[in-house]
């Protein structure tokens, strides 16, 4: 990670002094083991090399971002594209024992593109009851010349049984509103006003447009190649977990399920292969006992992007003209 960076550039980075100190958090599994052990832990280690000791049902939430079907390399190690059958073996080679690890009341969520989404549904059928697709739109990214600019990835949502966590009410939006109808007597219509402007609470759908994908000025950014962003992460631990429960990542990455769920008060582990990464998790970790908030996440609401930004960013630059304004 030794790039040249710009003077107000945020994105978190390890040294060696971080390595000294946040090596001897990371944990390795080789016998079977109880939750206590590797509660609210980073796993150092292949994934495939632990699953049979994992404690069984424990989990009451499993988010999973594993490697697209593209050929992508993760500091240094390469994930290499197949064709749709392998990949969709090799979904199954991990999925299918993590059902043993989760609570007859869990959740699951795995995340893909276009590529890998129609595998991706198919084994999840296999295992769970399928209860939607999330399309979240990436605002990153040039456009192409040939083809449509490809701008979105989906995250396909199932529970193990009938009997499961969705809180509605913790996952609602705040939207501008564009049309504020009014009841006869002149009182606004399902929206209010405030000094942030017209908005409404509504009901959250299976399209989100109000993530933004983690850049250099935001204090969450690192390096990783396909990180994503808290706030993202923020909607599915609160919609599909309570306080306490345990949210279960077996393809970490930079942390960002362990991150949300410690600022949101529920326990977590994750399992990442490459040590790098399993430091920042660490780092990331420890910055979040510190400042639990969510760009994004205010008052109980999830916000759409830069509204609740535009209206800070007047008084922001008031009082510092020099400071870098973050957008949700």
């Amino acid at each position: 990670m030794d790039k040249t960076r710009a003077p107000r550039n945020r994105t978190l980075t390890i040294d060696e002094r971080d390595a000294l100190r946040y090596r001897p958090r990371l944990k390795q599994i080789s016998r079977p083991i109880s939750l206590p052990e590797i509660i609210d832990s980073t796993i150092h280690q292949d994934l495939f090399s632990l699953i049979e000791w994992l404690p069984k049902h424990s989990v009451d939430l499993l988010f999973a971002d594993p490697p697209y079907n593209l050929t992508k390399s993760f500091n240094g190690k390469t994930f290499n594209e197949t064709d749709p059958d392998t990949y969709e073996r090799w979904l199954d080679s991990w999925l299918g024992p993590l059902t043993e690890i989760l609570k007859p009341t869990a959740s699951v969520y795995v995340c893909g593109d276009w590529r890998s989404s129609a595998a991706i549904q198919r084994v999840l059928e296999r295992h769970f009851f399928l209860r939607n697709r999330i399309v979240w739109e990436r605002e990153k990214g040039r456009g192409a010349k040939s083809n449509w600019k490809n701008c979105c990835e989906d995250i396909w949502y199932s529970t193990v049984s009938n009997d499961y966590t969705f809180d509605l009410e913790s996952v609602m939006i705040k939207r501008r509103v564009l049309a504020p109808y009014r009841h006869s007597g002149g009182m606004p219509k399902d929206w209010e006003e405030s000094e942030e402007g017209r908005f409404r609470i509504t009901h959250p759908s299976n399209i989100w447009t109000d993530i933004t994908v983690p850049f250099w000025s935001m204090p969450e950014n690192t390096d990783h190649p396909t990180q994503k962003p808290e706030k993202l992460l923020a909607k599915i631990i609160l919609a599909s977990s309570r306080e306490g429960d345990v949210v279960f990542d077996p393809f970490s990455g930079s942390g960002t399920a362990s991150v949300a769920a410690k600022k949101l008060g529920r326990r977590y582990i994750g399992v990442e292969i490459d040590e790098t990464y399993c430091l920042l998790i660490e780092k990331r970790l420890e910055m979040a006992g510190k400042d639990r908030s969510i760009q994004g996440y205010s008052e109980g609401v999830f916000w759409e992007r830069n509204t609740l930004a535009y209206q800070n960013k007047m008084q922001a630059e008031e009082e510092h003209p020099e400071a870098q304004i973050l957008l949700f």
